[in-house]
């Protein structure tokens, strides 16, 4: 199985500045882990099989418990999970589904609690930036699988 279009590599330009991007929401301060979370619930949302393999594997490298992975898509039937990361969940399923919800106040105002105007910005940039590779993945039909982490330096 092959990818329709190796985007990547067609234009190297755009990809160099959507990985920027995500290296400056990598580097913003928020939790690795709660990014990898974002990342996995958007990826499960959009049905992106190249994002969400990468993703869980990136969680379970910097040591995310995987059963906390395998209960996401059904995290508010647990208390797996903390306030600060339900709130950033229910952010994420909301701008991730932006023309079904249209970002809830009750929604923005449980995030807001949680996170200072610099983190919420930033979330909400993570909350993005997966979107635009979800749609890059499912739309040039990247392989799942393949990905391995990279090892993580300590």
């Amino acid at each position: 199985m092959e990818p329709r279009l190796k985007y990547y590599q067609a234009s190297p330009e755009g990809y160099r500045a959507l990985n920027a991007w995500q290296l400056t929401i990598t580097n913003s301060g928020l939790e690795r882990s709660l990014q990898e979370l974002v990342k996995i619930r958007a990826s499960q949302i959009n049905g992106c099989a190249f994002c969400i393999d990468m993703h869980w594997k990136d969680a379970v490298a910097a040591g995310e418990q995987e059963d906390r992975l395998y209960l996401l898509d059904a995290w508010r039937e647990t208390d797996m999970y903390t306030d600060r990361e339900r709130a950033a969940l229910a952010w994420t399923e909301a701008l991730t589904l932006i023309s079904e919800t249209h970002a809830p106040d009750d929604v923005f105002e449980e995030v807001r609690a949680q996170f200072d105007d610099k983190e919420l910005a930033d979330l909400s940039y993570a909350i993005a930036a997966i979107n635009a590779w979800n749609r890059l993945a499912i739309g040039f039909r990247m392989v799942a699988g393949r990905y391995q982490p990279r090892p993580t330096t300590t």
